[in-house]
């Protein structure tokens, strides 16, 4: 029976895995919850085409049901000269198709959180023919983009006060619609820190149990050195 089930289990392995790869990011999950990526705006709205900023500020969800090809591009050179196929990072066909430019270096520079750690082989420029690799097929593909996050580690110098809510800078993600070009415009925000106070309820209250126990105490402790009450004959 097992010996049934494995060419069987081996086969849904490997339908599944496509969208796997499609559905999650290329890049190690280092959510920083101090900040906040915002997307505010979209061109052209498109009916059938979806995008959200998901983990808080670093990744970006696509779902394409338009029927159109919609296509990220990747960065610096990229997205400044939409004309080089190279610079063409993603993208999802109309058939729902979702394919990856392993030309691009965006493809590289997103597995690392912070753009360190990785080469950019010299095959991948923003003048390469595109090299597309179909990773799914369900219309959807996240990815992570440095673009939306800050890239630094330390607190932007722009945040002059940690406990107040501050604009980190605004951002653009290029992207285009079947033929029309297009972007993502959004908002990074340095998320107000809580100050901390001290409970002052809770610990009246526990100073207030401390007394009480400690007269408990006292109370019990001279009733056992009196001794049991003598009978008055």
């Amino acid at each position: 029976m097992a010996r049934r089930l494995l060419p069987a289990l081996a086969l849904a392995l490997l339908v599944l895995a496509p969208a796997a790869r499609a559905t999650v990011s290329q890049t190690p999950d280092v959510t920083d919850t101090r900040y906040s990526s915002v997307l505010v705006g979209e061109h052209p709205v498109i009916a059938g085409v979806i995008w959200h900023v998901i983990d808080r500020n670093d990744e970006i969800e696509l779902v394409n049901h338009s029927h159109e090809t919609v296509t990220i591009f990747g960065y610096s050179q990229e997205q400044r000269n939409v004309a080089y196929d190279g610079g063409r990072y993603a993208r999802i066909l109309g058939d729902g198709t979702v394919q990856i430019n392993e030309n691009s270096p965006a493809y590289y520079l997103n597995q690392s959180f912070f753009e360190t750690g990785v080469t950019v082989p010299p095959s991948a420029t923003a003048t390469a023919p595109p090299n597309w690799v179909t990773v799914a097929h369900n219309a959807t593909y996240i990815w992570h983009d440095h673009r939306i996050h800050y890239l630094g580690l330390g607190t932007p110098k722009i945040v002059t006060d940690v406990h107040r809510r501050t604009l980190v800078f605004p951002w653009y993600v290029p992207v285009q619609v079947g033929a029309t070009p297009g972007y993502l415009y959004g908002k990074l925000y340095w998320n107000a820190e809580k100050s901390f106070s001290f409970p002052i309820g809770a610990i009246i209250a526990l100073i207030v149990v401390v007394i009480g126990g400690a007269a408990l105490v006292i109370v019990v402790r001279r009733r056992r050195a009196d001794g049991p009450p003598r009978e008055v004959w």
